[in-house]
């Protein structure tokens, strides 16, 4: 099911696949491949309503909502990234994840980058648990950045 594929090319899609886009060096962004309508494959992603960086910058975004966009709208590079499936069975697609993501449309979600992000929001999906391996990679590095700021009262 696309397991193992690392390149950024165009792989086989399956509903229920967590597809990840490069972003830059650190991060990515992700959702799940829903499947295709009138012949245009759809991924469901959380996304910010917000345009407001700044709240992006510190990592919080108060207005964000998962949406069903165009597979290649969110971006040319992607590929399949079901991170979990060696420790975490994936969930029925039809039974439980397509329901669970019309249920979240549209609805207003609190984007945290550290709590509740796209790919967090991506495993919840496919898995019924919240993970981001890159904010795990990267936590011990921005903590200490952010307590200063946050001492500083910048944050």
């Amino acid at each position: 099911l696309g397991l193992g594929n690392t390149c950024f090319t165009r792989p086989e899609l399956f509903p229920g696949d967590i597809v990840e886009y490069p972003r830059n060096k650190y991060f990515s962004h992700f959702g799940v491949y829903y499947g295709e309508r009138d012949g245009v494959p759809y991924v469901a992603h959380l996304t910010c309503r917000d345009s407001d960086t700044k709240l992006l910058l510190y990592g919080r975004a108060l207005r964000s909502e998962v949406k069903l966009d165009p597979l290649e709208l969110l971006g040319k590079k992607y590929k399949v990234n079901n991170m979990l499936d060696d420790t975490h069975p994936p969930r029925d697609f039809h039974g439980v994840v397509k329901p669970a993501i019309e249920d979240m449309m549209g609805r207003e979600v609190t984007f945290d980058i550290l709590f509740h992000n796209s790919e967090h929001q991506a495993t919840l999906f496919r898995y019924g648990v919240k993970k981001s391996e890159q904010i795990d990679e990267i936590y011990e590095y921005i903590m200490p950045a952010w307590k200063k700021l946050f001492k500083e009262k910048q944050l």
